[in-house]
């Protein structure tokens, strides 16, 4: 049996649309799974641009994606958490040991998913895992936010950034935004107290004695931060390493984010959905053969939310 899938051959090429993969052998703690639809992150595009190899030879052809949701068709051996028929979601990435979510099957790690939401529809399911495990590992974990905080969560429209609003409200913090003008009815219909529109004001002129940041968005808007936080307060950025400078004159903690997804977190995320706590917004839904727009708009536009592909 053969089904079709989304693939790079070389890194900065176009993608192709395979008609001809083989279904996913089905190996020893992973689920074989009927995929329904797959969520479009920033990581897919730099992928496939060679931004995340880290100088290693690509694996080709490679089916591209890490975030579905699907039905299980097949368990491997030791896998006791999971049934043929359940519905699930989380992660199917080459680079945490699936096969790719851009395809009609996927292999997925049994650790790096948990049952979908019971309230979400397969597009939002699709969503919510990369995002959500994200600000939840940094907002409750690494942050460690309390009721009561202050926190400026950077880049509050796109996926990141709109479910750790969501998150930090749900922990009791006052919270500050930095967005596009335009987004801003959105940003409050999710809980955002102070919304700065980053392309007429600077934040640092309005916002003092912060407890933490959140940072999505990097280069200097991370640098400037610093100057928010209280002393002791900290700084975590999904996209660029601790400022050892910056941290020693501002005396402030900083970390940096990389993402695993799992189990216990997407299990979390679901309860939080299906009691209502946290929405995803979807801001374009693509069909599997426009999987090269769906890219090109999640790297070429201001994303309200998510991009997702829709398989079956």
């Amino acid at each position: 049996m053969t089904v079709k899938a989304v693939q790079i051959k070389e890194y900065g090429k176009d993608i192709e649309i395979n008609q001809e993969v083989k279904v996913p052998e089905i190996s020893s703690g992973k689920v074989l799974v009927k995929v329904h639809a797959a969520g479009v992150n920033p990581v897919d595009w730099k992928i496939t641009e060679g931004y995340m190899s880290q100088g290693k030879k690509l694996n080709s052809p490679m089916t591209l994606g890490g975030d579905f949701t699907g039905t299980v068709t097949d368990v491997g051996e030791g896998v006791t958490e999971y049934d043929k028929g359940d519905n699930v979601y989380g992660s199917g990435a080459v680079r945490m040991g699936g096969s790719g979510a851009y395809a009609e099957y996927l292999s997925a790690d049994a650790g790096q998913i948990s049952k979908k939401p019971a309230k979400a529809n397969n597009i939002e399911a699709a969503a919510l895992p990369l995002v959500g495990v994200s600000a939840w590992d940094v907002i409750s974990n690494k942050i460690d936010l309390r009721e009561g905080q202050k926190i400026l969560i950077h880049g509050g429209s796109g996926g990141i950034g709109s479910i750790a609003i969501q998150v930090a409200k749900y922990l009791g913090a006052y919270v500050a935004t930095t967005a596009r003008k335009d987004k801003a009815d959105y940003l409050k219909e999710i809980g955002a107290d102070e919304i700065i529109d980053y392309k007429n004001e600077r934040f640092e002129d309005r916002l003092h004695d912060y407890d933490a940041v959140f940072d999505t968005v990097g280069g200097d808007t991370y640098k400037r931060s610093f100057r928010i936080l209280k002393k002791g307060g900290i700084i975590v950025s999904m996209l660029e390493e601790p400022d050892k400078e910056l941290m020693d004159k501002y005396h402030v903690n900083a970390m940096g984010q990389f993402t695993r997804i799992n189990s216990a977190i997407l299990e979390k995320l679901a309860e939080l959905f299906d009691k209502g706590i946290i929405k995803v917004n979807v801001d374009k839904v693509f069909p599997l053969d426009k999987a090269g727009q769906a890219l090109e708009y999640q790297r070429n536009n201001s994303v309200k939310g998510k991009v997702v592909i829709e398989i079956d």
